[in-house]
């Protein structure tokens, strides 16, 4: 008579003494024990998860990239705002206040609380970049709150107390451009991915 053991939950061995056939049931069930055995699969090979996630971490959009590069700008002008040379009447420069007589290039009247805002603007950049919805709305909201900047430089007066930031005509016309520019960029760059994935 054959001896059947039952291993733990999968595994059923029939053993066979010499001259005997082992009755169909031990068989049916050494089969049944074949079939319900996990398959052992081979691991990933970790190089290659590596590489993989490489290249995830590596991979940007574009509207992540403009978002960046406009970080970077922003991050750049507030730290030449800081540069006498490049930034003139420097002495004159005051924390916040339009009797600031200091223009980035000769142009772009500037203080200390705008030259703060543009290095803000510069690391949230680089920051929301990160993702794809940050960047989109960093370059959207961003661009919206410079429309309002450019509204706000056409009802206040050049030499008003409410023109504490301070802003000038060049001010308004670099604030408008970078409005207009900063939401075309969040809206069709987003635009075109969306219609990527949709074909």
């Amino acid at each position: 008579m054959p001896f059947c053991s039952v291993a733990p939950r999968v595994l059923i061995r029939c053993r066979k003494r010499v001259g005997v056939v082992p009755p169909p049931s031990c068989a049916v069930a050494d089969r049944n024990a074949q079939l319900s055995a996990p398959t052992p699969t081979s691991p990933e090979d970790p190089v290659s998860q590596t590489v993989n996630r490489g290249t995830a971490a590596t991979t940007r959009t574009n509207v992540q990239k403009a978002a960046a590069v406009v970080g970077i700008v922003f991050l750049l002008v507030g730290v030449l705002g800081f540069i006498p040379g490049i930034t003139s009447n420097y002495s004159s420069m005051s924390f916040a206040s339009h009797h600031s007589d200091a223009k980035l290039l000769g142009l772009f009247q500037v203080s200390v609380l705008h030259n703060l805002v543009h290095l803000v603007f510069g690391v949230a950049g680089l920051a929301l970049a990160r993702t794809i919805s940050g960047a989109r709305n960093y370059l959207v909201v961003g661009g919206i709150i410079y429309l309002v900047l450019f509204v706000y430089g056409l009802i206040v007066s050049e030499n008003s107390m409410a023109n504490f930031v301070p802003v000038n005509t060049a001010d308004d016309i670099l604030h408008l451009v970078l409005g207009l520019g900063m939401i075309a960029l969040g809206v069709v760059l987003t635009r075109r991915r969306a219609d990527r994935v949709a074909a």
